[in-house]
């Protein structure tokens, strides 16, 4: 295939005219942190930055830990600003720039610390760092053992597209803006939330009432509102995309929301090819059905749930390791049922009666004991309808953050190639 006038096959791919190719040992110092060894190190204790410290395009502080130091081991690995830190083992190359959020800081050998040797923007190489991430372009430089290790010998051989000066700086803007975006949608997004999850603590448990919500709130156990049955044992290996539509628990720990319909998210509910008599009356799933997990690999994980909108009626089977609620009363609106789990004195509930060490689980003998504070229907909802406008309103921020997301990738595309020149 021929390449387009002004541009040029390479290594790297096409690239234009006027950009080089390099290699990363050729643009880049690249040196290995300190190793971390508790019967040689000797020194005064100093914070590090470690593998998990450097995250895509940040560098989280929290919970830094201290590694004694020698003087010689001080000049060596401290960190100066502008240094950029690729991470050598785990997710490899993932990549942050230390712009000197605290005053001193040293890095340990799970890193590599990258300084320029020729003025290459260090931005930039970030940006080509998550390119070749995303692409799977380093896996042939990297060393798999139990853990995949990128060697510094092999970093140092990566080629490079080298585009001139003054357009690595014009690429390295224009996609930290993007990023910068996408920082302040992800900030506000996490705002959002908790605003939200104050809302449901003050209105779920009647700390504070809206206008025109008066009376006492009842107080009812799960078993008062509620029948308890099991799902129907099915595998992984089972599900196909044809039959009827099966929950498995696995779908309820991975779920982003509280609820599941058969109408809006059909296509995405694995199916069960089986015939509905050999499913017990109780595992098929009913609107309003409320489905509890009743395992998980911790405690906070055993009040997670799901709840059914089944408005056309499909056939619906609740799988393995799955309790479902089934209303013996119309005390809790189908709406309500959304959010009312969701409080900290019921997750803290399921957390007394979880039993188990390496797996929590709950029981159908228990789930029932759990107490809820139960307002008059009006009030549940109105209170389901505050806070599913909230909802609606992360859903749109999420849908945006996505969009960015995308965006960001394409013009990644665009702009590390040369395709779209900003200079």
């Amino acid at each position: 295939m021929a390449v387009k006038a002004g541009y040029k096959q390479t290594e790297v791919g096409v690239i234009p005219d006027d950009w080089d190719v390099s290699t990363v040992g050729a643009e880049f110092e690249i040196k290995l942190g300190k190793m971390l060894d508790s019967e040689k190190n000797v020194g005064v204790p100093k914070p590090y930055l470690g593998n998990k410290s450097v995250q895509w395009g940040r560098i989280d502080l929290s919970d830094l830990p201290t590694v004694p130091m020698t003087r010689a081991d001080l000049e060596k690995y401290r960190l100066r600003d502008g240094d950029l830190l690729v991470c050598e083992g785990g997710d490899v190359g993932r990549a942050a720039l230390w712009n000197s959020p605290l005053e001193e800081c040293y890095y340990q050998k799970a890193l590599h610390r990258l300084r320029p040797l020729r003025g290459f923007d260090s931005r930039l190489m970030v940006e080509l760092l998550r390119q070749w991430s995303d692409r799977g372009l380093l896996a042939n430089y990297v060393t798999q053992t139990s853990i995949a290790h990128l060697p510094r010998e092999k970093f140092m051989g990566v080629p490079m597209p080298v585009p001139p000066v003054p357009e690595q700086r014009a690429i390295a803007t224009a996609l930290s803006d993007v990023d910068a975006l996408l920082s302040a949608l992800e900030q506000l997004l996490a705002k959002k939330r908790d605003l939200k999850q104050a809302a449901m603590q003050q209105l779920l448990t009647g700390q504070t009432r809206l206008p025109g919500c008066h009376g006492e709130w009842k107080v009812k156990t799960l078993g008062e509102l509620f029948n308890f049955s099991g799902g129907y044992s099915a595998s992984r290996d089972q599900l196909s995309n044809e039959g009827h539509c099966y929950l498995h628990y696995g779908d309820i720990h991975g779920a982003k929301k509280t609820c599941i319909d058969t109408g809006a998210d059909f296509e995405d509910i694995p199916k069960l090819d089986i015939s509905l008599k050999q499913i017990s009356p109780g595992s098929l799933l009913e609107d309003g059905d409320v489905v509890f997990v009743d395992a998980s690999e911790d405690d906070a994980g055993t009040s997670r749930h799901v709840v059914v909108v089944n408005k056309n009626g499909l056939p619906f089977i609740s799988g393995l390791h799955t309790i479902v609620a089934k209303s013996k009363t119309d005390e809790l609106a189908h709406e309500y049922r959304r959010y009312c789990f969701q409080t900290a004195a019921i997750q803290k509930q399921f957390s007394f009666y979880a039993v188990g060490t390496k797996v929590s689980g709950i029981s159908k003998s228990n789930i029932p004991k759990l107490t809820i504070p139960v307002p008059s229907v009006p009030e549940q909802t109105a209170i389901a309808a505050i806070l599913a406008d909230m909802d609606a309103e992360l859903a749109a921020l999420e849908q945006r953050l996505t969009k960015n997301r995308i965006l960001k990738q394409g013009m990644m595309q665009e702009l590390l190639t040369g395709r779209t020149r900003l200079l």
